[in-house]
């Protein structure tokens, strides 16, 4: 789903080939064949190669091997969107976040923001082919409100790609493809990277084909683009519409990152583009493949930077580390004796430069696992054993559907309505429900006519307080007709999800 903006002209971050989705709070997972049984996910094929990079100062003569080496695995992403029947729910971005989109997409030559009510756009992207058998990692908002994705090989083949999942806030998606043993490229240390390393951008801007453009690590570590969970690596490399999706690689020809934006008042490169650190991106491709969403850790405490008057006061030498503000006392740093003016130092043995840093190392920690935390108290350290929880808000009406699954609702994603949320789409305060924050666009939902922003308020005539009463309700269904009572802007409505075909076609 697209937002409809009338003006494309005052750019700075500029998103590639499609737009955020910033505040969707859940992922929705497919297809059906990306996991066996519960207990026993399919593991990822990848190749990695976490050797340094070798950095003696001399330049190659020529990336000719490394190119002709990388070019088999990066491909062309071509979407056609759903039609924009509700694009005045989506949330209006302020002026220096629009969305800039490949051919055929709004802010591009034949520019259809403006076509008639129902249009259905297109737009093209890029990918990289990650494993052998067919999973490709891009962008989010390439594949944003896809009803059709289709992935063009170097060798000439078109295929059908299915969305395995997305993850709004990091903007990195997982498709998948079936076309016998795939090239796919190793993968790198994106921590390894330092400034000055000569790397590779591989994409396909304004869809004229494959293209290679050559820079340098610019910096690492940037949040530009007002992500919840950004990290990005800052390249003077080309980038252009279109390469969103795309490889960074180093000079060795592994893949250090994903393209994503560049920073620009013309609309074109100006020599700053932005790429998801591959860590990053393979941190959420494994969990999207293995558990059909993204699970991240969680603390419960209210954080902040520290700058130079907030050291001084708390006896540090220099401003850095996260200063906890507010302890929520049900929360798992709570019940391990964190306390309002700590400072976090480390975790894990890592060090703590910023909140964001804080907030980026516990969501990679596993729900349930026990981490080791240092905190500066009244001038001494102290290390706490925090029992990280999982981060709440975060609800799927369903997993990565299995032949065991009796759930309905598949492929629909729910959050509680908060007061960010109610403000996003207007949600009355006397409303009480799940909103929906993502639809997998083959799902029987989908086909229903049910959207990102949509409220649910029943299911089958039961009110639906919550996410968690959304997810209960779908829980071991005895039917595969679910009825909704759904509220949008036009006001609320009944809407009937009849998932009996695909539950006949996991039978046979």
């Amino acid at each position: 789903m697209t937002s409809a903006h009338s003006s494309y002209r005052k750019f700075i971050p500029l998103i590639l080939a499609g737009g955020l989705a910033g505040v969707a709070t859940a992922v929705w997972a497919g297809p059906k064949s990306t996991k066996s049984t519960p207990d026993e996910p399919p593991a990822l094929k990848l190749v990695v190669d976490d050797t340094p990079v070798a950095r003696d100062g001399r330049l190659a003569g020529t990336y000719s091997p490394v190119v002709k080496k990388v070019l088999p695995s990066v491909v062309r992403v071509n979407v056609k969107q759903k039609a924009r029947f509700a694009s005045a729910q989506m949330p209006e971005m302020p002026p220096e976040l629009r969305r800039f989109f490949g051919p055929g997409m709004p802010g591009m030559p034949g520019d259809s923001e403006e076509g008639p009510r129902g249009a259905r756009p297109q737009g093209v992207g890029s990918g990289v082919i990650v494993t052998s058998d067919g999973y490709i990692l891009t962008n989010n908002h390439v594949v944003e409100g896809a009803e059709e994705v289709k992935v063009s090989l170097q060798d000439g083949r078109e295929l059908d790609a299915k969305v395995v999942g997305t993850d709004p806030k990091s903007d990195v998606a997982v498709i998948k493809v079936d076309g016998g043993e795939l090239p796919a490229l190793s993968i790198g240390d994106s921590n390894q990277l330092e400034v000055g390393d000569v790397v590779l951008a591989i994409g396909n801007p304004f869809g004229i084909g494959q293209t290679v453009t050559m820079g340098i690590v610019s910096a690492t570590s940037r949040a530009t683009m007002g992500l919840d969970y950004e990290d990005f690596i800052q390249t003077d490399a080309a980038i252009n519409p279109g390469n969103s999706g795309g490889a960074l690689v180093d000079a060795s020809g592994r893949l250090v990152g994903i393209n994503t934006a560049i920073l620009s008042r013309s609309g074109g490169n100006q020599g700053i583009g932005f790429a998801i650190p591959v860590d990053l991106a393979r941190d959420v491709m494994e969990s999207l493949v293995k558990d059909g969403r993204v699970t991240r850790g969680y603390l419960g405490v209210m954080i902040q930077d520290v700058n130079p008057a907030l050291a001084k006061k708390f006896g540090l030498d220099e401003p850095k580390g996260a200063l906890v503000g507010d302890v929520n006392p049900d929360g798992p740093a709570a019940k391990a004796g964190m306390e309002s003016g700590d400072v976090v130092t480390t975790i894990e043995g890592k060090e703590i430069r910023d909140s964001r840093h804080l907030k980026l190392a516990v969501a990679k920690i596993h729900p349930g696992d026990t981490a080791s935390v240092k905190v500066l108290r009244d001038g001494k350290l102290k290390t706490l054993k925090i029992k990280v929880g999982e981060l709440p808000g975060e609800k799927t009406v369903a997993k990565a559907a299995t032949a065991e699954d009796e759930g309905t609702l598949n492929g629909v994603g729910v959050s509680n309505l908060d007061a960010k949320t109610r403000r996003q789409y207007n949600v009355p305060s006397s409303l009480e429900g799940a909103v929906v924050s993502e639809v997998s666009p083959d799902s029987a939902a989908a086909e229903a006519g049910l959207q990102p922003g949509d409220v649910i308020l029943e299911i089958n005539r039961t009110a639906v307080k919550d996410a968690g009463d959304a997810v209960r309700l779908t829980e071991k269904a005895d039917e595969k007709t679910t009825l909704l009572k759904v509220w949008s802007r036009g006001g609320s409505r009944y809407v009937v999800v009849d998932e009996t075909k695909s539950a006949q076609e996991k039978k046979s």
